[in-house]
């Protein structure tokens, strides 16, 4: 059976201050660190609290094998916000390159339940997979344009 979970993306960390957190790596020499394009680009979003999605602060920085990602929560109800205070910081999402569409029929073929997804108008998005209590983490597809 074929999966979306081939080719590695992205590792995302929740953290508690994303500004110290930046200047933390920059000081032990991973960077450059960019913001995130804007969450309110999904044009189309199914997350269960909308206004906390496009709260949340993501920048990244492009290594040579893999993207990491840092996601600072608001103070508004959303997983990332409960993950970071049930569990602390640490890796909330492995994210995975694959079509959207195709990557939620197959996470469906699995028997995986779709927990947020999003659409940006050029076709990129994500969706999310419920899988951390069985891998230990959620997994997730995305596609850019």
């Amino acid at each position: 059976m074929t999966t979306p979970f081939h080719q590695l993306h992205h590792i995302c960390i929740v953290v508690h201050d994303i500004d110290e957190t930046v200047a933390y790596y920059e000081s032990i020499g991973i960077g450059p660190w960019h913001d995130y394009p804007p969450l309110d680009q999904y044009t189309e979003l199914d997350v269960p609290n909308p206004d906390a999605f496009r709260a949340l602060r993501y920048k990244f920085v492009d290594l040579d094998n893999v993207q990491l990602q840092l996601c600072q929560p608001p103070e508004l109800d959303c997983a990332q916000r409960r993950f970071l205070d049930s569990r602390g910081e640490g890796v909330f999402h492995v994210g995975f390159e694959s079509d959207v569409d195709e990557a939620a029929a197959q996470g469906a073929a699995f028997g995986l339940e779709v927990t947020m997804r999003g659409r940006r108008d050029n076709g990129s998005g994500f969706v999310y997979f419920d899988t951390a209590d069985r891998a230990g983490v959620v997994l997730m597809a995305r596609k850019s344009q």
